[in-house]
């Protein structure tokens, strides 16, 4: 017995090696068309998109066949209720209770459930333990506000054929409701804006039992599986469903929910990450520049992914946004199951009234295979009230640890805490910033997290130690998957309290990651997440610190041997849920369990979690950070990595970032420095690096390179006060980190597509960064008539509003312009982390408008504990008017009745150095100007320069010395 145990462990790693080896030598085009569904590969995409096909062969005819019941609809408390019918070909009819929410925000939420399996009234296939409702807890995870319901929404009209309902507190929206067939029409100022099922597309298949159909004797093609429904109806993927050697047992049967959405006199639509391309969607049903397939939503691990494809990727964020001038809605389809959109993009037969001939509209059809239909209409009417609603239902983004702003080195893999030790004497040796380094899956003892190799890594303690001393953090890798060996406690732990996720039979799954044989922790039970805390204590953990944080990889969750690498969608989570009801929550989950589990390490020990994810939803952004995942090395995959980011900021997930350098392959040089000056724009900053790579530390490009990247990282580090004062506003109101024109120019039209350059919060700096081999200037669209400088050298940009202007930029430099009206801070002296520049004094530059006008703010807290939400924080409001440059609360908090907690206490003798006026008045033209603050006065010196050739006047005014935290104003004339 102990001879053939022994040979199955030693044959169950052998499999693992070979399965770990496969995944580490895959070409660099390996990912095969194949490896992931098509559409016609997808049987409910399938079906829904022929659903779509014979609508539109018979638009003469073709009518929905779903109506709602007159008498049944009721209104009451800002919720209009019915039921929606279909009949169904045995004559009965299906009935689908549906709930129309006006919330006060002026957001609608439109959910439909199925009456049958609401009612549990099915019988399930194979005996399975599975669910029979349709999945109808997305929003525990989900949903954390704005639900307040519109009580003085009213119906001003109903009848037997439609109702219409005034909502939105000024009355300017209105939903109208048709009944036969069903159709809703939201309207803003009268205008019709959002549509669904005007195109008759919204299906809800019904439950119906499996009837098992007998071949005649003889018959020919005896052989073949009998697939077709008594209506004709093609059956082979109703009841199960096979690819890559997998098959899905469905024991529900078919289930999916299609929807068709109209954005009318909308062309442009954005939004629904993860995916490569541009920010301005793509069409999806064939033609020139279009793609064939529609975009899909179904978290995966995709192995070196492609560029410009509506292929699945980690993460899923179902919201889509649609912009013409002046105008902005949107909706958020709330469904956890394998979701894909189609788009197309059609000439209005009629002119609207407000916006003239020849307007398109943009048509949607959505389809998920499985959950309710639940949808949330935003009427906008900015980007910026989508955003700031988006955020009120699923949470605004974290306020993040300080360090996690700076810069992160990390690479597969340090291989010893002496290698760690070395990278970290070595970055400061070259006086190089960053503030995190990172180790990847090889720290661990055989790849059992929560411990060390007792060979490389025998003094943990030691390398935290020695980080500390530098004010820098570790962060360590922990994955959802615990390998399966009888020696691991952690491993049977998890079995012992049945925390695990279990596979169609109800017993625990096993499937193949990184360890080899492994299970996963099904982070849906809260008693997973319970025992999930109790890992992450400095007692058992052994070896983390208080500097060590958490990345989060391959929560997809990611499968080497599971059906297009992740789960099977007939396992079980906690409650019975089929993971195809949660698959896209799956990342969410774990993310939030780590979250927890981080903030609850120490008793007494309240400090905000670090965590990054691969795997995300709607939500996620309350958690932590993402990135892109396995980029490759190469100048499209930097470009790639600028709309990708924008887009999650617009989506609600602005604390994004993509592998600075690229994860797979080895970047020239050239390249290095074109994607650190580009990954100082990425509002999470991080270089990592594939095992194969070749070391590509900052320092070991030799000169100028190890120079010019430093000079990108110090150009990062000056402006980490306008990075949090950006972060601070994202979780306030939902605001991009880091904004495309879309977003703060809404007006401009032209502009709505451009998504490769950048403004970074309310700062006014506009980057625009080289992301081409040898391209040494480039071309900034500008998108008002304001007035522009050169960052590094006060240049007055020869602009003009909707044209572009050329701006020089040789390899050691990014292009970096400053709008006019703004005020942003800046720390200048050059410190080797964050921590170092924590009690800084600060620089305040004002770029000054046409009008000699600018404004701007500075946030700051402790970044580190969760004090700030108590108060102990520092808003100010800077303001520049009639000559008069001044600072005040932000919020008119009277700062002297807030009892200073020790931060606070220190941040008392933290002042203004500096203050750099571009676009100087030639009233500053003076030796010295006054400052009054905390009842006194006194001068600070002025370094004025006039203008010449192309560069501005400025004017240097220093030593200021005014606190931060204080009142104070300067008359610059």
């Amino acid at each position: 017995m102990r001879s053939s145990v022994t040979l199955s462990i030693q044959w169950a790693v052998l499999l693992s090696f070979f399965v770990v080896l496969f995944c580490l030598l895959q070409p660099a085009t390996s990912v095969k068309e194949h490896d992931f569904k098509k559409c016609d590969q997808s049987g409910f995409c399938k079906r829904n998109r022929a659903f779509a096909d014979n609508a539109a062969a018979h638009t003469s005819t073709w009518s929905s066949p779903y109506h709602i019941i007159p008498e049944s609809a009721n209104f009451k408390n800002g919720q209009w209720q019915a039921i929606i019918t279909k009949t169904i070909d045995n004559g009965e009819r299906a009935r689908f209770p549906v709930t129309i929410s006006l919330l006060k925000s002026g957001v609608t939420r439109v959910s439909i459930d199925e009456e049958k399996r609401q009612r549990k009234d099915i019988n399930l296939r194979h005996g399975s333990k599975a669910r029979k409702e349709r999945y109808n807890e997305a929003e525990n995870w989900v949903i954390v506000g704005g639900m307040e319901l519109d009580i003085k929404a009213q119906v001003v009209f109903q009848d037997k054929s439609k109702a219409n309902i005034k909502y939105g507190g000024d009355e300017k929206l209105e939903a109208v409701i048709r009944f036969s067939p069903f159709e809703i029409e939201f309207k803003r100022d009268g205008e019709s804006h959002i549509t669904f099922n005007d195109r008759g597309l919204f299906n809800m298949e019904h439950w119906r039992p499996k009837v098992e159909k007998e071949q005649a004797e003889g018959e020919k093609g005896q052989v073949e599986e009998n697939t077709k429904a008594d209506n004709g109806e093609d059956e082979s993927t109703w009841w199960d469903e096979s690819f890559g050697g997998n098959t899905d047992s469905k024991p529900r049967g078919p289930e999916s929910v299609g929807l068709d959405i109209s954005f009318v006199g909308y062309e442009q639509v954005f939004g629904i990450p993860e995916h490569t391309g541009p920010i301005s969607l793509r069409q999806t049903r064939g033609g020139d520049g279009n793609h064939n397939e529609p975009y899909r939503l179904y978290n995966t691990d995709v192995f070196e992914y492609v560029l410009d494809s509506p292929m699945t990727l980690y993460g899923a964020i179902p919201l889509m946004q649609a912009h013409r001038k002046d105008s902005s809605v949107g909706v958020f389809w709330l469904n956890a199951a394998e979701t894909w959109i189609d788009i197309v993009k059609e000439k209005d037969g009629k002119n609207s009234p407000s916006l003239g001939k020849d307007t398109h509209s943009t048509r949607t059809h959505w389809f998920s295979e499985a959950g309710i239909l639940d949808i949330f209409v935003f009427m906008g009417p900015t980007p910026r009230d989508i955003t700031k609603k988006y955020g009120e239902l699923t949470g605004y983004t974290a306020m993040p640890q300080q360090f996690s702003v700076g810069y992160h080195q990390c690479r597969w893999n340090y291989i010893s805490d002496d290698d760690v030790k070395d990278v970290d004497r070595r970055m400061d040796k070259y006086k190089i910033p960053y503030d995190v380094i990172w180790l990847d899956i090889e720290y661990t003892d055989e790849k059992k997290y929560f411990t060390w190799d007792p060979h490389s890594f025998a003094d943990p303690v030691s390398m935290g130690e020695q980080l500390d001393a530098h004010g820098r953090k570790l962060v360590v890798i922990i994955d959802p998957h615990i390998k399966k060996v009888d020696d691991y406690p952690v491993s049977s732990e998890m079995l012992s309290q049945d925390l695990a996720v279990h596979n169609k039979d109800d017993e625990i799954y096993e499937g193949w990651c990184w360890p080899g044989s492994s299970n996963w922790v099904d982070c849906f039970n809260p008693k997973a997440n319970e025992w999930w805390k109790t890992l992450f204590k400095y007692d058992f953990f052994k070896g983390t610190r208080e500097n060590t944080f958490l990345w989060n990889d391959m929560n997809e969750p990611s499968v080497f041997n599971g059906p297009e690498t992740t789960m099977p969608k007939d396992n079980l989570h906690h409650g019975n849920w089929e993971h195809r009801d949660v698959h896209n929550l799956n990342g969410l989950t774990f993310h939030n369990a780590s979250w927890e589990a981080m903030v609850s390490r120490k008793k007494g020990e309240r400090r905000r979690p670090f965590i990054l994810t691969r795997s995300f939803y709607a939500g996620s952004q309350r958690l932590g950070a993402m990135w892109t995942g396995d980029n490759q090395a190469s100048w499209d995959h930097l470009a790639a990595s600028i709309p990708m980011v924008l887009n999650q900021g617009i989506s609600g997930f602005p604390f994004a970032g993509a592998d600075v350098g690229g994860f797979f392959g080895n970047p020239d040089k050239d390249l290095m420095a074109r994607w650190y000056q580009a990954g100082v724009f990425y509002p999470f900053m991080r270089a990592h690096a594939h095992i194969d790579s070749r070391r590509r530390e900052p320092y070991m490009l030799g000169e100028p390179y190890t120079e010019i990247l430093t000079k990108a990282l110090r150009l990062r580090y000056s402006l980490l006060p306008s990075w949090y004062t950006a972060f601070f506003h994202a979780n306030r109101d939902g605001s991009p980190v880091v904004r495309p024109m879309l977003w703060t120019h809404p007006s401009e039209e032209t502009g709505f597509a451009i998504d490769d350059q950048l403004f970074l919060g309310t700062t006014g700096l506009l980057a625009k960064p080289i992301v081409e081999k040898d391209k040494f200037s480039t071309d900034i669209w500008i998108p008002d008539d304001e007035v522009y400088y050169d960052y590094a050298s006060y240049k007055l940009m020869k602009t003009q509003k909707g044209k572009k202007v050329t701006v020089d930029a040789p390899i050691d430099s990014v292009p970096l312009i400053m709008r006019g009206g703004h005020i942003f801070p800046r720390r200048d002296i050059p410190r080797r982390s964050s921590a170092a520049m924590r009690f800084d004094d600060y620089t305040l530059v004002v770029t000054i408008s046409k009008d000699g006008f600018a404004e701007g703010d500075l946030y700051a807290d402790d970044g580190d504990t969760f004090e700030h939400e108590m108060g102990q924080y520092i808003h100010r409001k800077f303001h520049l008017t009639d000559n008069t440059l001044k600072s005040i609360d932000a919020e008119g908090r009277n700062v002297k009745s807030i009892k200073a907690g020790s931060w606070l206490k220190a941040m008392r003798e933290v002042y203004v150095d500096r203050i750099i006026v571009v676009g100087a008045p030639a009233t500053l033209n003076q030796k010295e100007v006054s400052i009054e603050s905390e009842g006194r006065t006194w001068t600070v010196k002025v370094d004025y320069h006039a203008a010449e050739k192309d560069r501005a006047a400025f004017a240097v005014l220093g030593r200021v010395g005014a606190r931060i935290n204080e009142d104070w104003g300067i008359k610059l004339a």
